[in-house]
């Protein structure tokens, strides 16, 4: 049985566009993704301040609200050192999501590697070991922060050659705050060099996938640009995004002056509101 309900899509945009999107967003409540706080410059500075800032903006919003988390190194460094660190920026952007009522947290996916696209799962490419590292940064602290403010860890397709590592990544923290992110833009690009399709993505993560982040591109770079003014066939991704039993977040990221005329546009071809 897949969604009965329409898809709404939401935005990720800053703090001080709310105010200039704000009968856009309220009206149907849309996902809302705020990419400030994971930064340095809030993460060290007053972050609580910039916190009021937005709950001010955001006064009367219902609808469901995350954040794009740090991206300080990998999520799975090789020096321990390192990893602590990284754990430290994820702490620092849950204490915020906390502070805000924020649902999600968007982090990115650790497999940067060389490599054929179609790398199975298996010992002998020290997938294991990439694995264990991840744990040793998102561990019971982390996931235990996470389930306290009921927020979800949204891991993103970055360089992924493939679903499969990533989704395995996912599953092994057998958490409900741990779930995949599927990027289309950035699967168009891996799919170039003979990555599967987009729609492909959403397919293998399934009841894995929390959140979709919608932009286009010529599949050269990671250029954002508004659906449907790129390369990327968006009629298979909505479909199957359709024929899931949930409803992953789905959030625009792309420039805030394209929004309503990107929503216009889904509307027109039958694949979102």
């Amino acid at each position: 049985m897949s969604n009965e309900k329409p898809l709404i899509v939401g935005a990720s945009m800053g703090v001080e566009h709310v105010p200039l999107l704000r009968d856009w967003l309220f009206e149907k409540q849309r996902d809302l993704e705020l990419y400030e706080f994971g930064q340095p410059a809030i993460l060290d500075g007053d972050w609580r301040a910039h916190v009021e800032k937005a709950k001010a903006a955001l006064d009367g919003f219902t609808g469901r609200l995350g954040i794009h988390g740090p991206d300080p190194a990998s999520l799975a460094p090789w020096d321990p050192a390192v990893s602590a660190v990284v754990k430290r920026r994820y702490l620092q952007s849950l204490e915020a999501c906390g502070a805000l009522g924020a649902t999600h947290m968007v982090i990115h996916s650790p497999f940067r590697f060389l490599g054929n696209h179609y790398l199975p799962n298996t010992p002998t490419l020290d997938h294991d070991d990439w694995i264990e590292r991840a744990h040793r940064t998102i561990d019971a602290e982390v996931l235990d922060k996470a389930a306290s403010i009921n927020c979800v860890l949204q891991i993103e397709n970055i360089w992924d050659p493939n679903p499969g590592l990533l989704l395995a990544l996912v599953k092994s923290f057998d958490s409900d705050y741990v779930r995949m992110t599927v990027d289309i833009g950035h699967a168009f690009i891996a799919h170039q060099n003979g990555a599967p399709t987009p729609d492909w993505w959403i397919r293998e993560a399934g009841e894995w996938l929390g959140h979709v982040h919608l932009q286009d591109t010529d599949g050269y770079a990671d250029r954002h640009w508004p659906p449907g003014q790129g390369q990327v066939d968006w009629f298979p991704v909505f479909n199957e995004l359709k024929k899931l039993r949930h409803h992953p977040r789905l959030i625009l990221e792309i420039a805030s002056a394209a929004h309503i005329d990107v929503t216009r546009w889904f509307a027109e071809q039958g694949y979102a509101q």
